[in-house]
Formats: C-alpha cells, sequence, structure tokens
C-alpha cells in the first residue's frame, strides 16, 4: 500500500520532484541538497526507498490520470511503435515490385506513421502522332515509420528486460576506497528504516 507523501521529509519531496522532471536520479539527488559527490549512489539509494518509490508512482500516475491516461496506455503506444512493421503498409506484387498501400490503414498503425511525402510529377513516355512527346502522372509516395529501436529500448526497460550495469573501479583501475556516509534525518539509510 502505497505510504503517504507527508511522511517523506522536504528533501525526499524534492527529490521525487526533480526526479519526476528529469528521470536522472543524480540530478535529483543534487537539486535536493544531497552532496556532488555522493549524488549517484544517494539517488539510487533513495530510488529503492519504498515510501519514495510510492510517491514517484503515484505521482506519474496523477500526472496521466491529468492527460486521460493510463500507464497502459503508454506502453500500448510504444509497442504500436515498436513492432511496427513495413508490410502493413505495402503490398508486394507477383513480380516483387512494391506498391504503398494505406487502405487497410487505422488509427494504431497510424500511429507508427513518422512521415510521408508524396511527389507528383510528368514522367515522358514517348510521343504521340504528331511527334509531340506524351506524358504520363507519376505518384512517388515515401513514408518513414517511427524510430522502432527506440521504442523497444523504453518498453524493454519499463519490463526490465535490460539490466544496466555499471564496472566500477578505484584509481589505476584498483579496488574502489571505502567511503562513509553519514546516516541522519534525511540519509536514504534512516529512510529506509521508517
Amino acid at each position: 500500500m502505497p505510504q503517504d507523501s507527508k511522511k517523506l521529509t522536504n528533501k525526499h519531496k524534492i527529490f521525487v520532484a526533480e526526479y519526476l522532471a528529469c528521470s536522472d536520479s543524480t540530478k535529483a539527488a543534487v537539486a535536493a541538497g544531497y552532496s556532488k559527490k555522493t549524488a549517484q549512489s544517494q539517488g539510487c539509494q533513495l530510488l529503492k526507498v519504498p515510501k519514495i518509490a510510492a510517491e514517484i508512482s503515484k505521482q506519474t500516475e496523477k500526472r496521466l490520470e491529468k492527460l486521460g491516461y493510463k500507464a497502459d496506455d503508454v506502453l500500448s503506444e510504444l509497442a504500436r511503435l515498436g513492432f511496427s512493421n513495413m508490410l502493413d503498409y505495402i503490398r508486394v506484387g507477383s513480380d516483387g515490385a512494391i506498391k504503398v498501400d494505406m487502405s487497410e490503414l487505422d488509427r494504431a498503425r497510424a500511429a507508427a506513421i513518422q512521415e510521408v511525402t508524396v511527389d507528383e510529377y510528368a514522367e515522358r513516355t514517348g510521343q504521340d502522332e504528331d511527334g509531340k512527346p506524351t506524358y504520363e502522372t507519376v505518384k512517388r509516395i515515401k513514408f518513414k515509420l517511427a524510430d522502432k529501436r527506440g521504442a523497444l529500448e523504453l518498453l524493454g526497460k519499463n519490463l526490465k528486460l535490460f539490466v544496466d550495469r555499471v564496472e566500477a573501479s578505484g584509481k589505476n583501475g584498483g579496488p574502489i576506497m571505502f567511503v562513509p556516509v553519514a546516516i541522519g534525518p534525511d540519509s536514504p539509510q534512516e529512510a529506509e528504516s521508517k
């Protein structure tokens, strides 16, 4: 059950607000007043504090509701972009020729189209019996789908399919020296125990 935001300290409230604005826990920790030296580890630790994580989730849901959407709507749209396929928009003839076919285009498929360009021009086809050139109107349609990779990465991160790993080492590749962190009323360790 989500904790009430009133139980968060002012530092934690600032961290939540900043994190929602930039999605960067290090920047949010600095903005909340944590040391720049320890902001990266503090930010990661703060995201693991149950009442802070619950507040971030609650605020995100509120934002989406204000816009008239739910988290599932965002994931569905990412899935439309990520799983879009050129075969939904073209037909390949028996001769191997490709023809753009938007006859079955609906709102869901249209969501994946980033750009459409239509060029019409006259192409010379020959000449008539009087020797005058003849022309045919040619229409060229070019379209571009949304960034599949970016959509799939966001979807995968949300579904926890990808785990970012960071290898850390100390000076000259040696071990990392222990840095003591003070535990006080606004530290992540203290927040976890409350």
